[in-house]
């Protein structure tokens, strides 16, 4: 356990350094955005602000958006992301005519994994579903590496599903779920760091065996549950054997305890079918017509 929690802090350890890697340098092309604009585009900002301040009050309403709680603004001044990175939550202004903004849903996002008909490791096909749960973690990232975090998120879910589960047996599928989710998540949070998201939980919902498999797995089961049933019949039979054997012994000694017996016998026997008589005889009696 304590080599998985080490193994867990040296990958988030990775992965953070990864991020941080990643929004300096778009930090500093950030930096020279400003620069790259150019006269043409200093021309345009200026004429924008320009109408903007003509047109006062009316434009204001232009200049002025707002973003909820749970979400973030990109803002693009001429096609480049602003120096500031993502905006929000709150009031925020921007130039008509020249910027745009994106907005990033920083909920988690939940969806299903479709079924996957997948081949174990022991040539067993199954179908496998699961869930996942991520969320938005850099809205700059996902916005400017990547066209569609959300679709690429759902496609490299299923193929690493596919990829993990067939290096599995099928014993193991069945048993292990919690590891497949675990490496499943691990496998997931590495590849999609670059996109600024953070996959926080994946599990398995359901396994479907063919039919087939279904009736031999429930014959074994059945089989075996017979087998078991037999060897505890045997057992009690061995043990009922050996109590009789010992209360023969105890009763060889007295003879008065074989009556005793008839007679507990008879109370039984009468508590239960009252319309039965029995007349029992003594073996004195009998052995007498014997001898005759």
């Amino acid at each position: 356990m304590q080599n998985d929690s080490e193994e867990v802090a040296m990958k988030e350890a990775r992965r953070r350094e990864r991020q941080a890697g990643i929004a300096l340098s778009l930090y500093k092309w950030l930096e020279n955005s400003d620069n790259v604009i150019g006269l043409c585009g200093w021309l345009l900002i200026g004429l924008s602000l320009l109408f903007t301040l003509l047109t006062l009050p009316i434009s204001i309403w232009m200049c002025i958006k707002i973003v909820k709680e749970y979400e973030r603004a990109i803002i693009f001044r001429l096609g480049r992301i602003l120096r500031g990175g993502a905006k929000g939550p709150g009031l925020f202004f921007i130039v008509p005519c020249t910027d745009s903004f994106i907005n990033v849903d920083m909920r988690t996002i939940t969806f299903d994994i479709p079924p996957q008909e997948v081949l174990t490791k022991d040539s067993v096909t199954v179908s496998v579903d699961g869930v996942v749960y991520y969320r938005v973690q850099n809205a700059t990232l996902a916005v400017a590496n990547i066209t569609n975090a959300d679709a690429a998120t759902r496609l490299l879910a299923q193929t690493t599903l596919r990829n993990v589960l067939g290096t599995k047996n099928l014993a193991e599928i069945l048993s292990d779920r919690e590891e497949i989710a675990h490496s499943m998540q691990s496998t997931l949070d590495d590849a999609t760091d670059d996109w600024g998201i953070k996959v926080e939980r994946v599990e398995i919902k359901d396994v479907k065996l063919p039919l087939q498999l279904q009736r031999a797995m429930a014959a074994e089961a059945e089989a075996s549950r017979e087998a078991r049933a037999k060897v505890i019949a045997a057992e009690g039979e061995m043990k009922a054997s050996r109590a009789l054997k010992e209360a023969s012994l105890v009763i060889s000694e007295s003879p008065s305890g074989l009556q005793l017996r008839y007679l507990q016998t008879l109370n039984t026997i009468a508590a239960e079918k009252n319309s039965t008589i029995i007349f029992p005889l003594p073996l004195e009696m009998m052995q007498a017509f014997v001898k005759h």
